[in-house]
Protein backbone atom coordinates (compact mmCIF):
# COMPACT_ATOMS: atom_id res chain seq x y z
CA UNK A 1 0.00 0.00 0.00
CA UNK A 2 0.98 3.87 -0.65
CA UNK A 3 1.82 6.02 2.13
CA UNK A 4 1.23 9.14 2.04
CA UNK A 5 1.91 13.01 3.58
CA UNK A 6 -0.94 14.67 4.19
CA UNK A 7 -0.19 18.45 5.48
CA UNK A 8 -1.99 21.53 6.20
CA UNK A 9 -0.11 24.55 7.16
CA UNK A 10 0.91 27.72 7.04
CA UNK A 11 4.18 29.66 7.59
CA UNK A 12 5.31 33.27 9.15
CA UNK A 13 8.79 33.63 7.61
CA UNK A 14 9.15 33.22 4.10
CA UNK A 15 12.95 33.23 4.15
CA UNK A 16 12.93 30.04 6.58
CA UNK A 17 10.12 28.69 4.10
CA UNK A 18 12.17 28.23 1.04
CA UNK A 19 14.84 26.83 3.08
CA UNK A 20 12.47 24.09 4.01
CA UNK A 21 11.36 23.48 0.62
CA UNK A 22 14.40 23.23 -0.89
CA UNK A 23 15.84 20.80 1.60
CA UNK A 24 12.05 18.60 1.89
CA UNK A 25 12.34 18.90 -1.92
CA UNK A 26 15.54 16.77 -2.19
CA UNK A 27 14.45 14.47 0.69
CA UNK A 28 11.26 13.14 -0.82
CA UNK A 29 12.53 12.86 -4.08
CA UNK A 30 15.43 10.80 -3.04
CA UNK A 31 12.95 8.72 -1.64
CA UNK A 32 10.65 8.07 -4.56
CA UNK A 33 7.72 10.69 -3.03
CA UNK A 34 5.95 12.58 -5.48
CA UNK A 35 3.93 15.67 -4.68
CA UNK A 36 1.05 15.46 -5.48
CA UNK A 37 -0.48 19.05 -4.51
CA UNK A 38 1.65 21.52 -3.11
CA UNK A 39 -0.21 25.28 -2.66
CA UNK A 40 -2.15 26.44 -5.28
CA UNK A 41 -6.12 27.46 -5.37
CA UNK A 42 -8.61 25.83 -2.86
CA UNK A 43 -11.30 26.79 -1.22
CA UNK A 44 -11.56 26.30 2.28
CA UNK A 45 -14.97 23.90 3.59
CA UNK A 46 -16.08 22.68 7.66
CA UNK A 47 -13.48 23.90 9.66
CA UNK A 48 -10.27 24.56 7.27
CA UNK A 49 -8.50 26.91 8.73
CA UNK A 50 -5.17 26.81 7.42
CA UNK A 51 -3.85 28.56 4.46
CA UNK A 52 -1.91 26.10 2.17
CA UNK A 53 -2.62 21.61 1.71
CA UNK A 54 0.55 19.85 0.34
CA UNK A 55 0.08 16.19 -0.55
CA UNK A 56 3.02 13.48 -1.29
CA UNK A 57 2.91 9.98 -2.04
CA UNK A 58 5.25 7.05 -1.50
CA UNK A 59 5.77 4.03 -2.84
CA UNK A 60 4.60 2.75 0.41
CA UNK A 61 3.17 3.66 3.86
CA UNK A 62 6.72 2.20 5.46
CA UNK A 63 8.48 4.41 2.96
CA UNK A 64 6.58 7.65 4.24
CA UNK A 65 6.75 6.82 8.10
CA UNK A 66 10.50 6.35 7.66
CA UNK A 67 11.22 9.33 5.77
CA UNK A 68 9.34 11.47 8.12
CA UNK A 69 11.11 10.13 10.92
CA UNK A 70 14.49 10.21 9.90
CA UNK A 71 17.36 12.29 10.53
CA UNK A 72 17.52 14.09 7.16
CA UNK A 73 13.40 15.15 7.51
CA UNK A 74 13.55 16.34 10.91
CA UNK A 75 16.81 18.63 10.00
CA UNK A 76 14.80 20.05 7.69
CA UNK A 77 11.97 20.60 9.54
CA UNK A 78 14.02 22.73 12.25
CA UNK A 79 13.67 25.92 9.46
CA UNK A 80 10.23 25.97 10.41
CA UNK A 81 9.78 25.04 13.66
CA UNK A 82 9.47 28.37 15.37
CA UNK A 83 7.25 29.86 12.50
CA UNK A 84 5.05 27.69 11.18
CA UNK A 85 2.13 25.86 12.05
CA UNK A 86 0.68 22.45 10.82
CA UNK A 87 -1.34 19.52 11.04
CA UNK A 88 0.63 16.60 9.22
CA UNK A 89 -0.89 13.19 9.08
CA UNK A 90 1.09 9.68 7.37
CA UNK A 91 -1.88 7.90 6.24
CA UNK A 92 -1.95 4.81 3.99
CA UNK A 93 -3.54 4.59 0.92
CA UNK A 94 -4.39 2.77 -2.10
Amino acid sequence: MKGYWIVRCEYYDQEAFELYVKAATAIVKQHGGEFLVRGGAHIKKENAKLERTVVVEFPSYEIAQSVYDGDEYQNAIQHIKDCSLRDFVISEGL
